[in-house]
């Protein structure tokens, strides 16, 4: 689930920007980023095996049901956001290394445990959900992201549009969480789009804004939106057959 990015991320002091920077140390750059975010994404897939294979499908049902009663879900949200937050901070707040390493980890872990209800109902009752939105999460990813170093383009003027689609899809959320009432399966279509903008946005500014030592900081907000696609991708292959 996505926290839209930390401005913190890509101010220039310090190190080169990736733009300014010589080809060899930028595509050394690009590497370690997308190698952490592969990382990110190996360590999310370990910990919901891990999740799923010590715990057991049949022992998660009389833990995850508890959450969609009352208020509770809200504030698994609301907790989410606070522990996202914070290993943002760390991981783009310029501080030591192991600090990022630790907003990486500890925002993996968050997205990990946020997720697994959400598993636990698609694995249990729609089939072949996971797999499909797993590729088609892929796929998107791999095309937006060849859009932009393909083309070099800035995608810098998406910033405010996002912005605000953002701010309007959590008081969606917000909305549906406190009144009870179903977003739909286009609401996680127009998810979809939005992301597939933050994922152009966000790439586009590691290569003209970010500093060429800024690769966790830059893996943490794509693994974010990868992980949010996703998300939306399953409940879009949850609700096909409706």
């Amino acid at each position: 689930m996505n926290s839209y990015g930390n401005e913190m991320a890509y101010q220039p002091y310090g190190a080169t920007i990736a733009a300014q920077a010589a080809q060899s140390e930028r595509v050394a750059f690009l590497q370690r980023t997308y190698v952490h975010l592969a990382g990110a994404i190996i360590a999310f897939g370990l910990i919901e095996l891990s999740i799923f294979g010590l715990v057991g499908s049949a022992r998660l049902e009389p833990l995850i049901a508890p959450l969609f009663q009352g208020w509770t879900w809200l504030i698994v949200v609301g907790a989410f956001m606070g522990v996202s937050w914070l290993a943002e901070y760390w991981a783009t707040s310029g501080a030591s290394r192991t600090l990022q390493y630790a907003g990486l980890s500890l925002f993996v872990v968050a997205e990990s445990l946020i997720f697994v209800p959400l598993l636990w109902i698609a694995g249990k009752y729609f089939p072949g959900a996971i797999e499909s939105a797993g590729i088609s999460t892929m796929v998107i990813f791999l095309g937006l992201t060849a859009i932009v170093l393909g083309t070099k383009a800035d995608f810098s003027f998406l910033r405010y549009a996002l912005y605000l689609g953002g701010l309007a899809a959590f008081a969606a959320i917000i909305a549906s969480l406190v009144m009870g009432f179903s977003l739909g399966i286009w609401f996680s279509i127009a998810m979809v789009v939005l992301i597939s903008g933050m994922i152009l946005y966000q790439t586009s500014n590691m290569l003209h804004h970010y500093r060429t030592d800024q690769h966790v900081a830059a893996a943490l907000g794509l693994f974010s939106s990868v992980a949010t696609m996703f998300w939306y991708l399953i409940q879009i292959f949850m609700r096909s057959d409706d």
